[in-house]
């Protein structure tokens, strides 16, 4: 019987909860952080071709899908508590991970070589991505709560994941359903979860082997559109979601001054660069990647 590598193990695991976290984090992307973990070819193979070595790969990402439920649970939990105040500075540390990890995701992206449309292709993603979610972000459009509303709100989570860059909880808040499904993820209501789990599932089974066969046919120029969705939908978090922080309206909210939103959000930022570069360091060591 194999030895399980325990190290190895809980490398997963956080890397999981991660993903979850980004799942369900504004701003941010399950997918993003899959690809810096370099999980996201695996699940692309795996949901792409679920016959192939399936209790291997079950096997593999079981502390992963454990972490991933952990994150979206333990951070809806802040998300419901604090969140809403402290936007900004939450923002900020994960976009500090996020900038920190950009070189690593650029030699990812230039592996099997580059060509010139690679970097057009890189900046249209960046802009169309950017302007996608600045144009979202001044039209919000209430949606009721509702089975159906559910169920779209897990198709877009798991569009998050099979497309790197785009930030689900960021069309939740534009659909004023972000809160109501962090309330609902913390409390285990079933009516929500439910059809968030479903919503999800059937997105990633039927876009998995579509997103599998487009990189084994275009690998540089689609890891250069997702390096461009990352760096389009970083920029765009900050006009979004950090900058109406430091209106009058949101300094009320948080009870913070402008000059201590704004000494917390650099700090918070730094950490989480600093962040990147320590957890690449023990990724290298331990991770059987």
């Amino acid at each position: 019987m194999q030895t399980i590598d325990w190290k190895d193990w809980l490398l997963r695991l956080f890397k999981g909860a991660a993903v979850g976290i980004g799942g369900i984090l504004p701003g941010l992307s399950g997918g993003v952080l899959a690809v810096i973990f370099g999980l996201y070819d695996k699940i692309l193979n795996f949901l792409g071709n679920i016959t192939k070595d399936f209790w291997k790969n079950v096997i593999y990402f079981i502390p992963v899908g454990i972490g991933g439920v952990i994150g979206i649970i333990l951070f809806s939990v802040v998300v419901e508590k604090a969140f809403g105040n402290y936007q900004a500075m939450f923002t900020c540390l994960f976009i500090g991970f996020v900038v920190g990890t950009l070189p690593q995701l650029f030699k990812q992206a230039g592996k099997q070589g580059r060509q010139g449309i690679d970097f057009i292709i890189l900046g249209l993603s960046a802009l169309a991505i950017f302007f996608l979610m600045i144009l979202g972000g001044q039209s919000l459009t209430a949606v009721e709560p509702s089975f159906l509303a559910w169920l779209f709100s897990g198709a877009l989570i798991g569009l998050g994941v099979i497309v790197p860059g785009m930030s689900p909880s960021n069309f939740l808040i534009y659909f004023g359903l972000y809160d109501k499904m962090a309330a609902g993820i913390s409390s285990i209501n079933l009516g929500v979860i439910i059809p968030l789990t479903l919503g999800l599932a059937i997105c990633v089974l039927s876009l998995a082997k579509v997103a599998n066969w487009a990189f084994d046919q275009f690998y540089s120029k689609m890891y250069h559109f997702i390096l461009g969705t990352v760096i389009g939908s970083s920029l765009a978090i900050f006009p979004t979601v950090v900058f109406p922080a430091f209106t009058a309206t949101g300094l009320a909210a948080s009870g913070l001054s402008f000059t201590t939103t704004l000494v917390f959000s650099a700090l918070m930022f730094i950490l989480g660069v600093m962040f990147s570069y320590w957890f690449s360091g023990i990724e290298s060591k331990y991770s059987q990647d």
